[in-house]
């Protein structure tokens, strides 16, 4: 894993009453305030290809072929799209010490990371699915 720089003109910063406003309560609590979502509580995303944007600032950070079905009742994948402004940093809460994922881009948490994935990565990216916004792949 490592740690995804971005240009800092391109980063996103917006005031708490800024990012209020654009989520809703419970992205709001997820993204801005590491909170995470109950399992199984994010619908189904449609079928064919597209990619899993930041729902904060519109990063492209997933790619559905990446997405597979870890039973864990939230979105996982075995790896970010190449490029995408995916951070990450150690997490001392609850007791105990995991790797938190966020967004380099606005700094919005995302999920936890965990080496218990498929290969080719043996990663687990255990995404919060309020986190996230599907944009399917349009023929042009």
């Amino acid at each position: 894993m490592t740690d995804a720089t971005v240009d800092p003109a391109d980063r996103v910063e917006k005031s708490d009453a800024e990012w209020r406003a654009q989520l809703s309560d419970l992205a709001y609590k997820v993204t801005r305030r590491h909170g995470t979502e109950r399992a199984f509580s994010h619908d189904d995303y449609p079928a064919g290809a597209g990619r899993f944007h930041c729902v904060c600032c519109d990063a492209a950070l997933f790619d559905k072929a990446q997405k597979f079905d870890s039973g864990t009742g939230w979105p996982s994948f075995w790896a970010p799209l190449e490029g995408a402004p995916v951070g990450t940093r150690t997490d001392r809460s609850l007791f105990m010490r995991r790797t938190e994922v966020h967004c380099a881009r606005c700094d919005a948490h995302l999920g936890h990371v965990f080496p218990d994935g498929p290969q080719p990565t043996g990663l687990r990216y255990c995404m919060n699915g309020v986190a996230l916004r599907f944009e399917p792949e349009t023929d042009h």
